[in-house]
């Protein structure tokens, strides 16, 4: 049901077609090939959606005993005192046996932070190593960051790279996508638009879209515009009174309400580097 992904979903179908095939020719899975997986997208790209998703596949395929995904970062595996980090980590770990154990932002592990206390995160990284190998198809961990910071995260650490054998790389969302999770998000929540309002909508997105920068949300920020538009709505209806309101007319978005999504780059809070082609024009 997710929109998009086509070439995450083809990847993970022939991970699934693998598994199912090992166990059912009595091959040791774990053993032939690692589990453990980096999710690599820009924000809003559906990372941690997926990797909720595939736990639950593995659990299903019998892979995983329990199926839990503990979801942490930095904050959750890093103390501030010489000795605590390895503790704090286990903690994560433990409560992961069985399941998933997913590391959002993960390059933040190996980011020095300075002064005395800037080698924490690799106490933690080589807390995860170690289980890893001692625990070994016991549980597993998802890593998910941003595509040039989980690059130099696979760098910092000789380790890492050879333990994260497979690499989800979420893309960008078109500008059909865009216009799709929109409708998709409204569906949810029994608004309609009008024609003008949608034709509006969709132009908007693709604006978005080609003006992009690398901090650019993909979903996150449809989800934004969505809110202003509904809020539009709202306040557009709030202003008639009662007796005049159509209960039937009542959840339509207007092209009233999305018109203060202007297709002008005067707008901006910040002037924005376009990526991906046409980014000088």
């Amino acid at each position: 049901s997710l929109i998009g992904m086509e070439s995450i979903k083809v990847q993970i179908q022939e991970m699934v077609q693998l598994v199912k095939y090992f166990r059912e020719t009595g091959k040791d899975v774990l053993n032939s090939f690692s589990l453990h997986t980096i999710f690599v997208g820009n924000p809003g790209t559906g990372k941690t959606t997926v990797a909720r998703i595939l736990t639950k596949i593995y659990k299903a395929l019998g892979v995983l005993e329990r199926g839990q995904m503990v979801e942490t970062d930095r904050q959750g595996l890093v103390a501030g005192f010489v000795g605590q980090t390895a503790i704090k980590t286990a903690e994560q770990i433990d409560k992961a046996m069985g399941g998933v154990l997913f590391i959002d932002e993960a390059y933040a592990l190996t980011a020095k932070t300075g002064g005395a206390h800037g080698d924490f995160g690799d106490e933690a990284i080589q807390t995860i190593l170690k289980r890893m190998e001692d625990n070994r198809g016991e549980f597993f961990v998802f890593a998910a960051g941003y595509p040039d910071n989980m690059e130099n995260f696979l760098k910092a650490n000789p380790g890492l790279n050879s333990r994260f054998d497979k690499t989800l790389k979420f893309e960008d969302y078109s500008p059909e996508d865009l216009n799709n999770i929109a409708k998709m998000m409204l569906l949810d929540q029994e608004v309609n638009m009008t024609e003008a309002a949608s034709v509006h909508l969709a132009k908007y997105l693709a604006f978005m879209y080609e003006f992009r920068d690398k901090y650019f949300g993909n979903a996150r920020e449809v989800r934004k515009v969505v809110v202003e538009a509904v809020k539009k709505m709202n306040l557009r209806l709030a202003e008639i009174p009662p007796e005049d309101r159509i209960k039937e007319e009542g959840m339509i978005i207007t092209l009233e309400d999305v018109k203060s999504f202007k297709l002008d780059t005067n707008d901006f809070t910040f002037n924005k580097k376009k990526i991906g082609f046409g980014r000088n024009r």
